[in-house]
């Protein structure tokens, strides 16, 4: 779950996002529109953490994200936020498997190849674990997006246009991907688009 009392942020003198309120319970999905410009990628960094707001309250999972900071911040990103980009920013010299279990380093978990392998299987990628970043096609590397951030059981689960640059097929496994893994860990569920595709796959709707 999360609460946003009216936040803003600012690059110098220009206002990229208008005074935000807005509260969704644990277990929720929402789409979360707007136009180019209107600061749906600004949202999702502050509410991932990745961002501080000029002004306003963020509340992730029961923490107000204000009062963490450096590496507690990192680690509680880590453990209860998953982020899916719309670029999968997997490490290129590293196996999908591996990505995975650093994914698990970095939230300070018991490494569990186990649960690496399962999310993988649900994903249809297990039989990709041993393969690098640059054999997949964009298709596969989301997927393995998908499979890192929802690794940890995360509370909140942040996609920012992840169908951009996928084609009609994909567009549609992805987001339902996205709502089925997000219901397994029952974690609340943001994504950002633009895309007409992905309107019709999920109802609750909030507009910048």
């Amino acid at each position: 779950m999360f609460i946003l009392k009216k936040v803003t942020h600012k690059y110098g003198d220009k206002t990229i996002l208008q005074a935000t309120d807005w509260a969704a319970s644990q277990g929720e999905h929402w789409l979360l529109l707007g136009n180019s410009g209107s600061g749906k990628t600004t949202l999702l960094h502050i509410m991932g953490g990745l961002l501080k707001p000029t002004n306003g309250e963020i509340e992730i999972a029961g923490q107000n994200l204000q009062q963490v900071s450096g590496s507690k911040l990192d680690r509680f990103r880590a453990q209860h936020i998953g982020l899916v980009f719309q670029k999968p920013h997997l490490i290129q010299t590293l196996t999908v498997l591996d990505n995975l279990l650093l994914a698990q380093y970095m939230a300070g978990v018991k490494k569990n190849k186990q649960r690496c392998l399962e999310v993988l299987t649900q994903l249809n990628m297990e039989h990709h674990r041993k393969s690098y970043p640059n054999k997949l096609s964009q298709g596969e590397m989301q997927r393995v997006s998908v499979a890192r951030a929802v690794l940890n059981n995360p509370k909140v689960l942040l996609a920012d246009e992840p169908t951009a640059s996928l084609d009609d097929e994909n567009t549609v496994q992805v987001i339902q991907l996205l709502q089925q893994q997000a219901q397994a860990v029952n974690a609340t569920l943001v994504i950002a688009t633009h895309d007409q595709r992905v309107k019709a796959e999920i109802d609750k709707v909030f507009q910048l």
